[in-house]
């Protein structure tokens, strides 16, 4: 719309223009002004002005909970007496526009990716803000989410299967025979989380480029309002679009560290059966965007990702990697380090002692806990605890680190047992140097202080036949020795990086 492109109709200010196949934005000053295309395609219809005016409502309704900050109106463009357009003025409205406030498009998770910013912080403050999302999303209680695969995964191997030169038949059907394998293996968990209220009405395109920092936090935007059905599923599928999406950029570990955080912020153990699904969601979410990629005429792209939606879909043996160690010898940095180098991706469940003694005292992470919740008792609860939930996950196929301290040969040996194939790391350092690391710790679940680490040199280990691990060093230096007592042979291959 050529009166929206100009600066007059915006008080002078420069205008960007953004055209997408179903919409265009205004960027003007501080202000975007977003406005529906007349177009009707399959899958939305634009056809009307009422048509659209109705759009704009609903993508309002559907991202303000997601983005206050950004999403403010729905205004019209009209027509005044004397025959000029005005934005939000008297006359008759000829056009829809939904206001929002502008922020730097440079600012996009997907711009921040290309040039290495999405850190482990970052990844972690996504996390929490995804699931406070499908916390607050409204429950569909009567969506048959089973159903919507079994058509999703039709559509997937129709559109794949139309474009031999890019994918060839025989893969195709091999996906497709493995993914309905293993829709047909989760269904009575998906059906299980249907009436739990986990299928809810999510984002339902939740990738980075949709995710922008606002005020330097991660703030989620331009969730689907055109189609319900495609916003709605297991809030698992919906975090799988983005977890997958980090895979295909190479970010392993930020999506290890964006699921870990989901976890904890959850705290739901049906979040840990649902483990079981994820290599099919993030299979299926990576076909999705091979046949878009296809049809936007990106042929590498389009390559790329049915590759990854054929490695997803592979099966894995989980492991289970135990971390133990005095106060101050670094184990949780390593296991968070040492997380993403497992099958299946994005690596293995982190489940920390110090996190769960602080929930099973009702306190938050960085909560300082009294003396008395670290009793005997208490303690044998916590690792309790861990070896539950340690089952859980490699039950549902998933791999998992658990950090603890491990003093006690029965400790060792009962999480030794939880099912899968096992390594016991215990990491050891001077007292020194462990006073050293406990005395500049801040924000952390640990409560070790220095007169910790001292009253544990005290300890009886045990007869420990566990793998030794100098963790004197660097961080670095202890995941490689790490690394190497896990899995020799593939240390140097499996040394994760920013990936």
């Amino acid at each position: 719309m050529n009166f929206l492109a100009d600066p007059a109709a915006h008080g002078g200010a420069a205008v960007k223009r953004i055209d997408t196949h179903a919409a265009s934005v205004f960027l003007a000053g501080t202000r975007a002004l977003k406005v529906k295309r007349a177009v009707k395609f399959p899958f939305l219809d634009y056809s009307t002005l009422q048509k659209r005016k109705a759009a704009c409502a609903a993508e309002i309704a559907v991202n303000q909970p997601f983005a206050p900050a950004i999403y403010r109106r729905v205004l019209p463009i009209t027509r005044e007496a004397d025959g000029k357009l005005a934005i939000a003025g008297k006359g008759e409205p000829i056009e829809w526009a939904l206001e929002m406030r502008r922020f730097d498009e440079t600012a996009t998770l997907d711009h921040l990716a290309e040039q290495g910013r999405v850190d482990g912080q970052l990844a972690d403050a996504l996390g929490r803000v995804v699931a406070q999302a499908h916390e607050a999303a409204p429950v569909a209680a009567g969506f048959d989410f089973n159903a919507e695969l079994d058509e999703i995964v039709a559509q997937n191997d129709g559109e794949l299967r139309a474009l031999p030169a890019l994918f060839p038949t025989d893969q195709v059907t091999a996906l497709t025979a493995a993914t309905q394998s293993s829709l047909t293996r989760v269904r009575p968990l998906l059906e299980t989380r249907r009436r739990a209220g986990l299928v809810r009405r999510c984002h339902g395109d939740l990738h980075l480029g949709n995710i922008v920092l606002i005020d330097g936090a991660p703030t989620l935007f331009d969730a689907i309002e055109f189609d319900p059905d495609l916003a709605t599923g297991d809030v698992f599928y919906d975090l799988a679009f983005l977890l997958m999406d980090l895979l295909e950029r190479g970010l392993r570990a930020a999506a290890n560290a964006v699921l870990n955080r989901y976890l904890a912020e959850t705290r739901r153990d049906s979040d840990l059966d649902a483990l079981a699904a994820l290599p099919l969601f993030l299979s299926v979410r990576a076909a999705i965007r091979a046949k878009v990629s296809a049809a936007r005429g990106a042929p590498d792209d389009a390559r790329a990702y049915f590759a990854l939606a054929q490695k997803l879909i592979a099966p894995a043996t989980p492991r289970l990697i135990a971390v133990g160690g005095l106060s101050g010898t670094g184990k949780s940095l390593l296991a968070g380090m040492l997380a993403p180098v497992f099958d299946p991706p994005p690596g293995a469940v982190w489940l920390r002692s110090d996190v769960e003694r602080k929930a099973l005292f009702g306190r938050r992470e960085t909560d300082r806990l009294p003396e008395e919740a670290y009793a005997a008792e208490a303690t044998k609860k916590v690792y309790a605890i861990l070896a539950a939930k340690a089952r859980r996950v490699v039950t549902a196929g998933h791999s998992v680190i658990i950090d603890a301290v491990f003093a006690r040969p029965d400790e060792r040996a009962q999480i030794a047992q939880a099912g899968a194939p096992f390594t016991g790391l215990f990491l050891v350092a001077d007292l020194k140097t462990r006073l050293s690391r406990v005395g500049v710790r801040t924000g952390d679940a640990s409560d070790a202080d220095a007169a910790i680490a001292r009253a544990q040199e005290q300890y009886d280990l045990g007869p420990l036949d566990w793998a030794a691990v100098d963790a004197s060093g660097t961080p670095e230096q202890t995941l490689q020795r790490a690394i190497s007592a896990v899995v020799p042979a593939t240390a140097a291959a499996h040394t994760p990086s920013r990936s």
